[in-house]
């Protein structure tokens, strides 16, 4: 597929998701029965990655997994999905990337991302995916695999005139300034966006003016989500900063990523209209 336009191209993360819950969480040493055990597909690459394909996007996804049960029902996961997976590869040197989860009565968990194979993805896998990148419209990165591999993505997207979008989760205090600059759209959320800026994020205002700072690091674009209220788009053309506001939903759970929540899908409309 290297010749087609892909709308939506994603370097990232594939987790698989161990999920159990039980009345509260274990003490050190302690083991506890629970009531309920379930395995999602996770990552936030992957999860991007999906949820625009569901959207209707023509998707790629860029990705390492291991050569195991859990990458094996993966890459069939991307397949059932619509999601292009010439890139999606198998190393037999380390496993899929996984995350074990424990999820109390009240909501609260505790959780172990083991990276694994998502580590590996580097330069070669890079290069390989290249013809399809620069036939991209798109590409999307974030900071579960290696921050590297995520900068060289987006530096080969811009070398090819391919927009970007870089959302820094999970965000890194000391987060490298070349990525603001090869960034169209730098997406985040309120945290992530506080932790950057080391200013308190929660509210309108207070997003606006993060984005505003973030903005004059490099970034084209800012958007910063703010769960029930929306999310602020700061544009650095000559246009006035945005509040887009969302739909009222009641959270059910947020521990493993459901399908999108109206805050991101906000997000995605802002993305689009930065473009139109």
């Amino acid at each position: 597929m290297t010749e087609e336009v892909c709308d939506v191209m994603v370097v990232g993360s594939c987790m698989t998701d161990l999920v159990s819950q039980a009345p509260r969480l274990p003490k050190a040493g302690e083991t506890i029965h629970g009531h309920k055990f379930f395995i999602g597909f996770g990552g936030k690459g992957a999860n991007q990655c999906i949820q625009a394909a569901r959207l209707g996007a023509k998707t790629t996804m860029v990705c390492k997994v291991g050569k195991d049960f859990f990458g094996d029902n993966y890459i069939q996961n991307f397949k059932d999905n619509g999601v292009h997976t010439d890139f999606v590869g198998q190393a037999s040197d380390a496993a899929t990337g996984v995350a074990s989860i424990i999820v109390n009565d009240a909501g609260e968990n505790a959780i172990v991302i083991v990276a694994g194979a998502n580590m590996l993805l580097g330069s070669e896998e890079l290069h390989k995916a290249l013809p399809a990148i620069s036939h991209a419209k798109v590409l999307v990165c974030q900071l579960e695999i290696s921050p590297q591999t995520s900068l060289q993505a987006l530096r080969m997207a811009q070398e090819n005139k391919v927009k970007t979008i870089f959302n820094p989760a999970p965000a890194i205090p000391d987060l490298d300034t070349e990525f603001y600059r090869a960034s169209d759209v730098f997406c985040c959320n309120e945290s992530e966006a506080e932790l950057l800026t080391g200013s308190s994020v929660v509210n309108v205002e207070e997003a606006l003016r993060a984005g505003q700072e973030l903005l004059k690091r490099g970034c084209g674009s800012v958007i910063i989500t703010l769960g029930p209220q929306g999310c602020v788009v700061v544009k650095a053309q000559e246009s006035p900063s945005k509040h887009v506001k969302t739909t009222a939903v009641t959270t059910v759970d947020t521990t493993t990523p459901p399908p999108p929540s109206a805050n991101r899908l906000q997000g995605v409309d802002a993305t689009f209209h930065l473009y139109q």
